[in-house]
C-alpha cells in the first residue's frame, strides 16, 4: 500500500514536472521565435498566391478593355458612314437632274433664263421631260397672272389721268394677259391629264397644250401693241419691260412643250 502511495505520489510528482517543463519550454526564447516562425510562414506563403491571382486579373482585364475600346469606336464611327452615303446619292441625283434642266434649256430662245427659273426645281424634274415642260407651264402661268393684276391696277389709275390713250392701252393689256393667264392654266390642266406617249390621244393632248400656249404668246405680244400710239414715259416703258419678261418664260414654255411633244410622238 504504501508503495502504490509512492508510486501515485512519484506520478504526480512526474507530471508535475512534466507539466513545469513544458511551461518552461513554452516559455523559452527560442521556442517564442519558434512560434513567431511559424506564424509568419503562412502569412508570406499566402500572399505569393494572392499577387499571382491579381497579375492574371490585371493580364484578362487588358483584352477585354481593348475590345470595349474598338466596339465603342465602331459605334461612333459606324453612323457617320451610314449617314454619309444617302447624302451622295441625293447630291449625285440633284446634279444629274441640274444637268438635264440645262441641256434641255439650250433648245430655247433664253437658255440663261430658262435654266435659272426651273433648275430650283431639279429635285421635282429629275431627267423627266413631261415634268419639266409642266414646270415651265406652271413658271410662265405665275409670271403672266402677276403681271395681268399689275396692268390691272395701273389701267385704275389710268383711268382718272388725262391721256385716253395710255388707259385704252392699258384696258387691252389687262384684256390680253387674262385671255393669256387663260390659256396657260388650259395647258397646265392637260399637261397634268395626258396619257402615256405614243397614243393617239397623247398627240391630241399635246397638240391642244401647243395651240394654247402659242395663243397665250400672241396674247401678250399684242398686249404692248396697244401702246404704240401711247407718248413715251415712265408707265409705257415700265409695261413695255415687264411684258417682255414675261414673253420670255412662255416662249421657254412652248419651247419646251414642242420638244417633249416631238419626242413622245417619235
Amino acid at each position: 500500500h504504501s508503495r502504490k502511495s509512492d508510486n501515485l505520489h512519484g506520478y504526480k510528482s512526474n507530471s508535475t514536472s512534466s507539466h513545469e517543463a513544458t511551461k518552461t519550454i513554452s516559455t523559452s526564447p527560442q521556442a517564442q521565435q519558434s512560434k513567431e516562425t511559424t506564424l509568419r510562414t503562412p502569412t508570406r506563403i499566402s500572399k505569393k498566391p494572392l499577387l499571382c491571382f491579381q497579375n492574371v486579373k490585371t493580364l484578362a482585364m487588358k483584352p477585354l478593355l481593348s475590345h470595349l475600346f474598338l466596339t465603342f469606336l465602331f459605334f461612333i464611327l459606324h453612323p457617320i458612314v451610314t449617314v454619309s452615303s444617302p447624302d451622295n446619292d441625293s447630291s449625285t441625283t440633284a446634279t444629274n437632274a441640274t444637268d438635264f434642266i440645262r441641256t434641255s434649256c439650250s433648245a430655247t430662245l433664253y437658255p440663261d433664263l430658262c435654266y435659272t427659273s426651273l433648275s430650283g426645281y431639279a429635285n421635282a424634274i429629275q431627267q423627266d421631260p413631261a415634268r419639266l415642260a409642266r414646270t415651265a407651264i406652271g413658271v410662265s402661268l405665275s409670271k403672266t397672272r402677276h403681271m395681268a393684276v399689275y396692268v390691272s391696277n395701273l389701267s385704275r389709275e389710268a383711268d382718272y389721268g388725262a391721256d385716253p390713250r395710255a388707259s385704252a392701252a392699258l384696258h387691252d393689256c389687262f384684256s390680253n394677259m387674262g385671255d393669256a393667264v387663260d390659256e396657260i392654266r388650259g395647258s397646265l390642266k392637260q399637261m397634268r391629264q395626258l396619257v402615256a406617249p405614243g397614243s393617239e390621244s397623247f398627240r391630241f393632248q399635246m397638240g391642244n397644250v401647243q395651240t394654247w400656249m402659242s395663243a397665250a404668246l400672241t396674247d401678250e405680244d399684242t398686249c404692248t401693241d396697244g401702246f404704240e400710239d401711247v407718248a413715251e414715259g415712265p408707265m409705257k416703258t415700265d409695261v413695255c419691260q415687264r411684258t417682255g419678261k414675261v414673253k420670255k418664260f412662255t416662249s421657254n414654255a412652248l419651247a419646251l412643250v414642242n420638244s417633249y411633244a416631238e419626242k413622245g410622238t417619235n
